[in-house]
């Protein structure tokens, strides 16, 4: 294996930088159908014809849920001291309300004991896009219910795991489970209806304040935090129309839930879409419902977005330029590769007075990986490492508040839509035997890592 070092470590970030690692249960777990967990919302969505690419279900994943002392194992090994990791709702709540499933809570309190006996620091994320199904036929996240809902699984949470876990995030990109949920349809539950959509918005920013409460109540010494999907969104020229258009878009992919989480309501700049949501807060009196102090707020950028003025295009009056059109360096999933983006958008987070740390709780990307001999050598993958960690040690330095990194993934796993396709993993499954082969971006990270 050839040793791929860069020319920097970890250590100029700082001894107590947290450097870690994440997954989720649905991508990860599998176990559908084992120890009492209820059907998600992704094991319906994954039935459904054309859905998910070359037809793959979470079913399976990557066996996480029998193999996780093994991936705790290699996480440790690579070097990582972060463990995150999410909750699955079914597996312990299978009808998303009610009944508490024994076997489910003894799983996690099993996994969070072997990080802890790793010497590693468990990050638990609440929700992470696995919907309950017993409670999308009531509504889902448009429902007037999903408050109530996500309090009983935040609560049965905080109450099992609050004397182990300190560290949480309450949910995970809030702009993705919603609009590709309710508006696009392209993930689950596949639905493409507006009001749906600003109903599951109203209701997300609610409930991760909520669950931010419930915690800070339930759980001594908790460290509290929230995940945003981040774009930095340029336009496409500096014609007025093109700069109204980005305008807008940064609205929807950056603003839209954090700004209510930091007590300033819901962003408008002569946006028409945005009438329907501060209608909602007025009538109600939700601001200070939404607002919570986090301790940390986690961003997760993979891509810059650039947008044009398109009028056909309802609501948004936008479209992107592709970066395979603007012939700009991109992954294999089609997305811009910019470091000084990534930059740029830890600037804008760090810009809010009200946010007092934030942790890069996702990032990596997807390359076209090959297994040949035992070896995956995706030089790509580190070369995009470096590019990104060395923007963030540059924003580090200016000043801005960063406070630790998790690698997007550990393993390659059910991504969505993407099925199996799309391989983000430090390590590389062969998913019909379910082995493990560290790619050699792995191996590169535990010698970023190492002291």
């Amino acid at each position: 294996m050839i040793s791929l070092l860069s020319d920097f470590k970890a250590s100029v970030y700082g001894k107590d930088f947290l450097w870690g690692v994440a997954i989720s249960a649905a991508q990860n777990e599998g176990a559908a159908f084992t120890g009492g967990r209820g059907p998600s919302i992704w094991d319906q969505f994954a039935n459904r014809t054309g859905k998910i690419n070359g037809s793959a279900r979470p079913s399976m994943a990557c066996d996480f849920y029998h193999r996780y002392k093994d991936d705790l194992l290699l996480a440790k090994a690579l070097g990582f001291k972060v463990f995150r990791f999410s909750i699955s709702w079914s597996r312990i709540l299978p009808e998303g309300t009610g009944r508490v499933n024994k076997e489910g809570i003894q799983f996690y309190h099993k996994l969070i004991n072997e990080i802890l006996l790793l010497d590693m620091i468990p990050f638990v994320t609440l929700y992470h896009w696995d919907l309950p199904q017993a409670l999308e036929k009531e509504g889902g996240w448009a429902s007037h219910l999903l408050v109530k809902w996500f309090s009983r699984v935040v609560t049965v949470c905080a109450e099992e795991f609050g004397g182990t876990v300190k560290n949480w995030i309450v949910l995970n990109e809030p702009m993705g489970f919603t609009s590709l949920g309710y508006l696009i349809g392209k993930h689950a539950p596949g639905k493409t209806n507006v009001s749906l959509f600003l109903s599951s918005v109203h209701n997300a920013c609610l409930a991760q304040a909520e669950g931010g409460r419930i915690l800070r109540l339930l759980v001594k010494n908790a460290y509290i935090g929230t995940s945003f999907s981040c774009s930095e969104v340029k336009p496409f020229s500096q014609k007025e129309t093109d700069l109204q258009a980005a305008n807008r878009v940064d609205i929807l992919l950056n603003r839209l839930f954090v700004e209510p989480s930091l007590g300033m309501n819901y962003p408008h700049d002569d946006f028409p879409l945005m009438d329907k949501l501060h209608l909602q807060v007025k009538a109600w009196k939700f601001t200070e419902r939404m607002h919570f102090d986090f301790d940390f707020i986690g961003v997760q950028n993979y891509f810059p977005v650039t947008v044009k003025y398109n009028g056909i295009i309802p609501y948004v009056q936008a479209t992107e330029v592709k970066a395979s059109t603007r012939k700009v360096a991109t992954t294999a999933m089609g997305w811009e590769i910019n470091a000084d983006s990534f930059y740029n958008i830890l600037a804008k987070f760090n810009a809010y007075k009200g946010i007092r740390s934030i942790i890069v709780s996702e990032n990596g990307a997807y390359f076209k990986d090959e297994l040949k001999n035992g070896v995956v050598n995706d030089i790509q993958r580190i070369h995009y490492f470096q590019q990104y960690l060395k923007a963030m040690l540059k924003a580090k330095r200016n000043g801005m508040k960063i406070d630790g990194y998790f690698a997007w993934t550990l393993t390659d796993n059910f991504e969505w839509a993407e099925g199996f396709k799309a391989r983000f993993g430090l390590v590389h499954i062969d998913f019909e035997t379910q082995l493990r082969t560290i790619k050699n971006s792995g191996y590169w990270w535990r010698d970023f890592l190492k002291d």
